[in-house]
């Protein structure tokens, strides 16, 4: 499939991030969240109503693909981690969308700039070196009145929640599960960047059950503004 967008070169490091233990956690584990908590009706959410050219950031094992909407002409999917874009490849081929997978790092997408109608993050903000770097690129990628559609988890709302995960941060929880952190704050991040934030809604995952670190969660649309003058424009 071709994929003009996309720069093929050297330069783009094809193994950015490599965590092969988490990453085959991760396959199984997200597999059995989409049933068990729900996280298959999230994905329709997310990708519902997008249309023409769209990158997805973070891509993991490739399970929103194929719950893209026929109107979306071409996903170039950016995953860094070896394990997790072998899979995603696979997942690809069974899709109705055409979708090009391809290595690369959040904060350096091997992407022309104002190449897509709409971006994608679900579930990668909380594991990126540089949250700022990659919605800056997030940002540069996109057409001018593009969408930013986000799925993330995050800071809770709790402050005994909020402390669990702060020290879980400062401590094993990165080490153990491919540099992820649980205090990110998402809509936060998303702003400062210089997106007009749309409608997001506050969600739990799972619905049901005990509160997790990983349970608070935000699902949103922002868009790149159609003016100049952004934050962080040359």
């Amino acid at each position: 499939m071709p994929a003009r967008s996309v720069v093929r070169s050297d330069k783009v490091a094809r193994d950015a991030v490599h965590h092969p233990l988490f990453a085959r956690r991760y396959a199984r584990l997200s597999v059995v969240a989409e049933t068990r908590f729900g996280m298959g009706t999230v994905r329709d959410r997310l990708l519902a109503g997008l249309s023409g050219r769209v990158i997805e950031i973070g891509a993991g094992n490739g399970l929103n693909f194929a719950r893209y909407p026929r109107t979306v002409a071409e996903v170039v999917a950016i995953e860094p981690e070896r394990l997790l874009r072998q899979a995603a490849v696979e997942s690809a081929l069974r899709c109705e969308v055409p979708v090009d997978v391809v290595p690369g790092a959040a904060e350096a997408l091997p992407v022309k700039s104002e190449a897509f109608d709409a971006v994608v993050l679900c579930l990668v903000l909380c594991s990126v070196r540089e949250v700022s770097r990659a919605l800056v690129e997030a940002r540069r990628v996109l057409r001018p009145g593009g969408q930013l559609r986000f799925f993330e988890h995050g800071r809770a709302g709790g402050r005994a929640m909020a402390v669990t995960q702060q020290a879980l941060d400062r401590t094993v929880w990165p080490h153990l599960n491919g540099g992820c952190h649980l205090s990110r704050d998402p809509v936060a991040a998303v702003r400062t960047a210089g997106f007009e934030l749309g409608p997001y809604r506050r969600l739990s995952i799972p619905e049901k059950g005990p509160r997790l670190p990983t349970s608070s969660c935000v699902l949103g649309t922002a868009w790149r503004p159609a003016t100049l003058g952004e934050p962080g424009a040359s």
